[in-house]
């Protein structure tokens, strides 16, 4: 039996495939005849309820919102020049995809840095717009959570240190 994280409803969390959901309690089903304890977490902006056996959160990737240090990290991150292979794209978008469900925070951040594109650049193509907005969704959501902000307001702040990163 995996360890239990300790959450309680209300808590925000991070589920790697989806992004910052909220945890609205924990209730127990019996499925295939064995009483099972799951967390039910709500991700209000995909009208989704996703619900996750407690002795499996872990393995499941299921994580608290980063620490104010790993989030400072990401916005460093953000910062820097974008660092984009020579590989096919084929290749790079399944790179991408990986670091965005991965729930990695820094890694996300990554992924936004290297997409993203001033005025003056080239057009995306769809999938690399795709991409962009679903890495940069992920950022602003789970940093709107941990500041307790709203998500305009953590966009306003990715764009700007993207902005002056371009200038």
């Amino acid at each position: 039996m995996a360890k239990k994280p300790d959450f309680r409803p209300d808590d925000y969390v991070v589920y790697p495939a989806h992004g910052v959901g909220q945890i609205v309690s924990i209730e127990t089903q019996e499925i295939a005849g064995t009483e099972l304890e799951l967390f039910v977490i709500t991700f209000a902006k995909d009208k989704m309820t996703l619900r996750v056996p407690t002795n499996k959160a872990t393995d499941s990737g299921l994580r608290s919102l980063s620490a104010p240090d790993v989030i400072e990290k990401a916005m460093t991150t953000l910062k820097g020049k974008a660092k984009v292979k020579k590989a096919m794209w084929s290749r790079r978008a399944q790179e991408y995809e990986a670091k965005i469900n991965s729930g990695d925070l820094i890694a996300i951040a990554e992924v936004v840095r290297d997409l993203h594109r001033n005025d003056e650049q080239r057009e995306q193509s769809y999938s690399e717009r795709q991409l962009y907005e679903a890495a940069l969704d992920r950022l602003t959501r789970e940093l709107a959570a941990v500041n307790k902000m709203d998500e305009d307001g953590a966009l306003k702040a990715v764009d700007e240190i993207l902005s002056a990163r371009a200038a």
